[in-house]
């Protein structure tokens, strides 16, 4: 396991889209992170069922979504693509289907490769269905077995890359949420959450050293954009999900910490401190993933970019084209401003940047934490911090502490009705006890024991 005590990025200013200290180079030329803003398209199936009947359908969407795509790339004269498939849960119980869908979507990238000078790398997420059992089995059983061979014979059909949106301790997570639990967010996130990464993330850089893939990075989606999701519908404060957002970092680090080298996932809003931290590339949504959820992050969420993604979304025939299409040609047109801004030097590129950042941050506090120079400031502030679990509190603390200050500054607007919540969690957080065990006895009682398997968090 890497350690990361020092940050890679110490000027906000580095902190920018198409560009970071750890690029990722792959053997077609295409640099993530070396210059170039790539779009990252993503796409599932319209409503349907998926059998054995109706396979031969399912592989029939894919080839038109991905062809689809890859011509609308070439038409617009795109550098290069990055092709995220999200296999869906039955794809990931019966690996052999997630192998064709890669092996398909393979063939079909290579031949535009070869006929069109189309750059291309294909970024394989299974669905982590280890949630389909209840309480789920975190470490061992069939649904585990095939989420892992799912990885490895999807990399050896010709994947480049291996990611996952990891769900541990989101059996719990969920509840903490609804009643706004800070403390049990933080030992779920901090506990939970850090070690399943630890154990999956480990068996995931096994698989990808074992045939010689790329393990990429991983999401706090489950926790952070459902938190975001909350506070966009009401149901909790916007500082709340602020302040989960940050705590989210730790448990997405773990990844990194076990062999991976991005780039992150593009739900992981969380990314810029992945990238100020490790150095290495991320993949961002904003704007672009109206079409999957809505979020008050449009704009910023791009500002340290190296790859700008839509989400996710169905293929269904919207006026112009099929709903990929149309999310293909908005992230083109998004990546070739970014990428005209870097061609014109240093300072355009930052004015661009800041432009992206100034337009989101005052109006959301989840805007706010996303600013390169508070994400800079937090994540330094995290690393000072001797474990997963203090960093996480850290994480918290020191995001509570920044929206404090911007909120008596005047930078950033925040409801009367949610001032205190910020004293609040405050104090939550500073009375959670720093020492694991402590932590877990003082929040046990609070969580639905019946969810979770213990012994795969190693806990009593």
């Amino acid at each position: 396991m890497k350690q990361f005590e020092t940050l890679a990025i110490t000027d906000p200013k580095k902190l920018i889209f198409g560009t970071t200290p750890h690029p990722l180079s792959f053997s077609n030329g295409m640099v993530i992170g070396g210059g170039t803003v790539y779009p990252e398209i993503n796409f599932t199936l319209p409503p349907m069922d998926i059998t054995k009947d109706t396979f031969k359908e399912v592989l029939s969407q894919y080839r038109q979504m991905v062809t689809g795509v890859l011509e609308r790339a070439r038409s617009l004269y795109v550098p290069g693509v990055v092709v995220e498939v999200e296999l869906l849960p039955q794809t990931t119980m019966e690996p052999n289907w997630g192998v064709e869908i890669t092996r398909q979507t393979v063939e079909i990238m290579r031949e535009f490769e070869n006929k069109h000078s189309l750059k291309s790398l294909l970024r394989i997420t299974p669905n982590d269905i280890r949630e389909m059992s209840r309480p789920p089995m975190m470490r061992e059983g069939e649904l585990y077995h095939n989420m892992l061979e799912t990885f490895r014979n999807c990399a050896l059909a010709g994947a480049d890359m291996l990611a996952i949106e990891s769900t541990g301790g989101k059996e719990v997570h969920d509840d903490a949420l609804l009643n706004a639990d800070l403390s049990s967010i933080l030992v779920i996130l901090g506990v939970m959450g850090v070690r399943d990464m630890r154990h999956l993330w480990l068996d995931i850089t096994r698989i990808a050293r074992e045939t010689g893939t790329i393990p990429s990075g991983d999401s706090a989606c489950g926790f952070g954009n459902t938190a975001m999701v909350l506070a966009e519908k009401g149901y909790i404060p916007r500082t709340f999900a602020a302040v989960v957002r940050v705590a989210t970092v730790i448990r997405s680090l773990v990844a990194f910490e076990a062999g991976a080298v991005g780039p992150s996932k593009d739900c992981a809003y969380e990314g810029p401190y992945l990238k100020a931290i490790t150095g290495y590339s991320i993949s961002m949504e904003g704007r672009s993933a109206a079409v999957a959820h809505l979020s008050p992050l449009g704009n910023i969420a791009a500002a340290a970019a190296d790859l700008w993604s839509n989400e996710s979304v169905q293929n269904l025939k919207l006026l112009a084209e099929h709903a990929p299409i149309v999310s293909m040609e908005q992230l083109a047109y998004d990546c070739r401003l970014f990428n005209t801004a870097i061609s014109h030097g240093p300072e355009d590129a930052l004015h661009l940047r800041d432009l992206h950042v100034e337009s989101d941050s005052p109006l959301d506090p989840q805007a706010y934490v996303l600013r390169p120079d508070i994400v800079v400031e937090i994540a330094s502030e995290i690393l000072k911090a001797p474990n997963h679990f203090t960093r996480t509190k850290q994480a918290a603390r020191t995001g509570i502490r920044v929206l404090k200050d911007a909120i008596d500054k005047g930078k950033v607007k925040v409801s009367p009705r949610e001032l205190p919540w910020l004293d609040r969690m405050e104090q939550e957080t500073e009375e959670l006890p720093d020492d694991v065990e402590k932590a877990w006895a003082a929040v046990r009682d609070r969580l639905d024991l019946d969810k979770i398997r213990l012994q795969d968090y190693d806990l009593s």
